[in-house]
């Protein structure tokens, strides 16, 4: 199997590609519709919520941390976990970067 190609890119494009591919599973984004709802960061109730085993949740937030979409403290025993709000930005610009785009080319198809 080839290996992906990045370094044609620039920084910017990898670092959205790899968000938006973090993003690409329905348990990462059912886990960050979960951090949306909730006022304050989330310890341990996102296992309790998702049909998943603990290890795999464990898995996809690690993913999600990774590429800076959620951030986690240490309290006692527990991570908790919230949304992060600059890399939460960077995907809310870029999904209006690409929506100004289509609103301009409507006439394309």
């Amino acid at each position: 199997m080839g290996i992906t190609k990045t370094a044609g890119f620039s920084t910017e494009t990898n670092e959205m590609a790899d968000i938006l591919k973090a993003l690409g599973h329905p348990a990462r984004l059912e886990i960050v519709k979960i951090l949306m709802g909730l006022p304050t960061c989330v310890c341990g109730d996102i296992v309790e919520i998702l049909p998943l085993a603990q290890s795999t949740v464990s898995k996809h937030l690690s993913e999600l941390k990774k590429v800076g979409i959620i951030k986690g403290t240490i309290k006692g025993n527990n991570i908790c976990y919230c949304l992060d709000e600059k890399i939460i930005l960077k995907i809310q610009n870029f999904i209006n970067l690409v929506q100004t785009c289509c609103i301009k080319s409507s006439e394309c198809c």
